[in-house]
């Protein structure tokens, strides 16, 4: 169910931020095997680099961030934690999830029974079985609110933590998490981009949506890869050759660029032509240098351990960034679309949780395998929860579902060094509102960021040149543990 009804900290630390949205020449990002050089055309020069659906040009990430460098603007804080975001997009039901209430009455309690866990006293949906048995990893946010049904308001609420947005104007007011990590911590590596966003980046079904930059600028929106990884055939299809360059004719990185240097000669000899050299360049050796092919390259993993992620777009976007992370990378959204269940909720769960459960119980135990997990942030959420009480369906489909409910939400957190096996906060006995220790969007951003060794009294100036926090006056949630907590 896709479609859906459109229903100041100290001034002291601020980084102004450049205009991306003006003057920028882009270029594709290279991706085949290169056979013998010639000819890269002036029109082919000047066509390529489009990232997306917004025309993001990675040179414009290369440039933002060199010249927020140059402004003095300092990374610091923890230099090897990264975040692997997964967004239920549409807003997924408590009740059916995280936060059972197996002694409510049928209309609240619903369709899906709920089972036990590794950790005595927690419940979860028994369409999650991989999550109960790898629940001594999880931390649970039981009593997340921020009381809008809104789904323009609240995605921009709980990717940002702030309110901004919301069905009338649906621009994106401020920068989501991974804009503002990505800008503030950079890669963790290098040869990748800091923020990338699969399957294909949207929130409410708006492409980059409230994942992107906002004010920071668009060289702060993930680089949106596209594609299903699940596919045989599955390439990054924003790394691809732009159409009219001969794959087989083209030899190593340096006789490219020198085809690049020849081909500019005939642009004019302005401010922003010279900086193509340098930003372009280096976003073309980034993009077909070996760590972001070898990345990418899903035919690399163990067959066995796919399976185990599951055969299916879901699956294997969690696989890829896991391998994304790995690489380098420091802030991957995933977004799985589909939750906005108004009706046949059951029929909706039974198609939804098993696929989810593999690709996010799989993840947990690949990154603690691998040693990645406690330098790895898992989080689960969408914008809201769903109304306690089951309604009757939609006139075209009178089977029940649950409506838009942003009065309480469980968000699923893990790894980063967070203290797993518990719940924090609860909801009252209908799952209706928080019952103890309610968190707000603000306190999931100021944890986020606290726990990635940024200062929260940091500003960046929006669009009308007023410094704003990054945290909101955000609360850090202590509960969950972890470095950083009460330094």
């Amino acid at each position: 169910m896709e479609a859906r009804k459109q229903d100041a900290a100290s001034p002291e630390k601020v980084a102004d931020e450049p205009d991306l949205n003006e003057g920028t020449i882009m270029f594709d990002l290279m991706g085949a095997a290169f056979g013998n050089c010639s000819g890269v055309t002036r029109r082919n020069l000047l066509r390529a680099g489009v990232l997306g659906f917004t025309g993001l040009s990675l040179a414009d990430m290369l440039k933002a961030k060199a010249l927020a460098d140059a402004a003095g603007t300092k990374r610091k804080g923890s230099d090897e934690t990264s975040v692997i975001l997964i967004w239920l997009d549409g807003g997924p039901p408590q009740h059916e999830t995280y936060d059972p209430k197996p002694d409510a009455p049928e209309q609240v309690r619903g369709p899906i029974g709920s089972i036990r866990t590794k950790v005595p006293g927690i419940r979860l949906s028994e369409l999650l079985p991989r999550h109960a048995a790898n629940m001594d990893k999880i931390a649970l946010l039981r009593s997340m609110h921020h009381d809008n049904g809104d789904h323009f308001a609240a995605a921009h609420w709980m990717l940002t933590g702030y309110l901004g947005s919301n069905a009338v104007n649906q621009t994106p007011q401020f920068p989501s998490f991974g804009s503002i990590i990505s800008r503030m911590k950079g890669s963790t590596k290098p040869g990748l981009p800091p923020y990338v966003g699969l399957p294909n980046t949207h929130s409410v079904g708006i492409p980059i949506g409230y994942h992107g930059a906002a004010y920071l600028g668009r060289g702060y929106d993930p680089f949106n890869a596209d594609g299903d990884p699940n596919s045989d055939a599955y390439r990054a299809t924003n790394l691809d050759l732009p159409s009219g360059v001969d794959t087989g004719r083209l030899c190593d990185r340096r006789d490219l660029l020198t085809s690049f240097d020849s081909a500019r000669r005939g642009l004019d000899k302005s401010l922003a032509n010279r900086e193509l050299d340098q930003f372009q360049s280096a976003a073309f050796d980034m993009m077909s240098g070996p760590a972001a092919r070898a990345a990418f390259d899903m035919k690399r993993e163990d067959p066995r351990l796919r399976d185990r992620y599951g055969r299916h777009t879901w699956g294997q976007s969690a696989l890829l960034g896991r391998r994304l992370v790995e690489a380098g990378v420091r802030f991957v959204t995933l977004t799985f679309g589909g939750w906005d269940w108004h009706s046949s909720i059951e029929k909706g769960m039974h198609n939804v949780l098993p696929i989810l459960d593999a690709a996010v119980a799989t993840l947990i135990e690949d990154l603690d395998q691998r040693g990645m997990l406690e330098t790895t942030i898992v989080l689960v959420m969408g914008e809201f929860g769903r109304t306690p009480v089951l309604n009757k369906g939609l006139p075209n489909d009178s089977v029940p579902g649950r409506d838009h409910w942003g009065n309480v939400m469980s968000v699923l957190a893990a790894g980063g060094g967070f203290q797993g096996g518990q719940a924090i906060g609860a909801s009252d006995a209908r799952g209706a509102v928080p019952a103890d220790r309610p968190i707000t969007p603000q306190d999931l951003a100021s944890t986020l960021y606290h726990r990635l060794g940024l200062d929260l009294s940091t500003t960046f100036n929006d669009r009308t040149g007023r410094p704003v926090s990054i945290s909101s006056n955000g609360q850090v949630i202590t509960e969950l543990g972890g470095p950083n907590v009460g330094v």
